[in-house]
């Protein structure tokens, strides 16, 4: 028995690290806002959420003029990833900003705001493809090329879309954090971050690199919807919320407002549903199934957190005064 729970503990690590490297990419988004603006964005599961849906407009619209998948995916990508960005710099423009200027600094009403920008994009979502495909459920298509069985070391069997879902997730958190740490934006955002009154004594304008932030932490999350959809073949006006909700949760595990740890959160999250999903029901004979996977993982950050608040990679901030 030990034997057989060894063998096949690449193959789950692996799936561990490829829905990780989605939640990861997610979190980001989160991340990002709330390193800006100190607001946890709710509404950010529905910008992943718009991403996957302008993926799959773009495979049933390019498909015909577009025999290769891999160019196909790469539109799909790119224009899931500006459709999401674009609702997150309206979103900031239009809900967000108003509040900042005229809300007197309550952190509740842009949390409230928040919630309510998300159902509302849930259900205008469902609006539009109601009316223009008459459809609830939609389904990605299928492409041989992207689904045949590669064999790897360590007897691993791994599909082309899986390979290319964490080539792509790693090279945007690898360029994520090159940004903001080597660019003349990356110092804007963190100086903005830090202190946006004497960023604005400086010269930065700290309304335009805000949504510069939405619009960054939107086209990742769009490009996550896609990989999501490509991985996972269906999705709905309201397939956000759970991934979302994950997302927000590794984002919490590696250190709210920390990048690398967001990064670091969803691929421990990713594998920590993993494994508990598959060795769960094995070693206790089927008395506790995979379907208690998100209590093992929410449990996990329950944990750390009674011993860690910070979180993995998270630093104690020091109130300023």
């Amino acid at each position: 028995m030990d034997g057989a729970l060894l063998q096949i503990l690449p193959s789950v690590l692996l799936e561990g690290l490829l829905l990780g490297c989605v939640y990861a990419m997610v979190a980001l988004g989160y991340t990002m806002v709330y390193g800006v603006l100190g607001l946890i964005n709710f509404a950010h599961s529905e910008i992943f959420m718009i991403g996957a849906v302008a993926g799959i407009e773009v495979f049933r619209y390019l498909q015909p003029f577009v025999p290769n998948p891999f160019l196909l995916l790469a539109l799909g990508l790119v224009a899931g990833g500006a459709a999401a960005g674009l609702v997150a710099v309206c979103m900031e423009r239009l809900a967000y900003r108003p509040l900042r200027r005229h809300g007197g600094g309550n952190r509740l009403v842009p949390l409230i705001t928040a919630i309510g920008v998300s159902f509302f994009l849930q259900d205008l979502v469902r609006l539009i493809e109601g009316l223009w495909h008459n459809e609830f459920y939609m389904s990605y298509p299928s492409y041989p090329a992207l689904e045949k069985i590669l064999s790897l070391p360590l007897n691993l069997e791994v599909q082309p879309k899986a390979l290319i879902v964490m080539a792509v997730s790693v090279a945007m958190m690898a360029g994520l954090s090159l940004l903001v740490k080597r660019t003349r934006l990356g110092k804007a955002i963190r100086a903005v971050a830090q202190d946006a009154q004497t960023a604005s004594l400086m010269g930065v304008n700290p309304d335009r690199i805000i949504a510069q932030t939405f619009l960054i932490g939107g086209f990742l999350g769009g490009v996550a919807g896609v990989l999501f959809g490509i991985m996972f073949t269906q999705i709905n006006p309201y397939v956000g919320f759970m991934p979302g909700i994950k997302a927000f949760t590794a984002a919490v595990l590696g250190g709210i407002g920390n990048i690398p740890g967001a990064m670091v959160g969803g691929l421990v999250l990713g594998c920590i549903e993993t494994v508990g999903g598959t060795y769960l029901p094995l070693v206790t004979g089927g008395a506790v199934g995979s379907e208690y996977t998100d209590v093992l993982a929410f449990g996990v950050l329950v944990l750390l957190l009674l011993f860690r608040p910070s979180g993995l990679l998270g630093k104690h901030q020091a109130e300023k005064v």
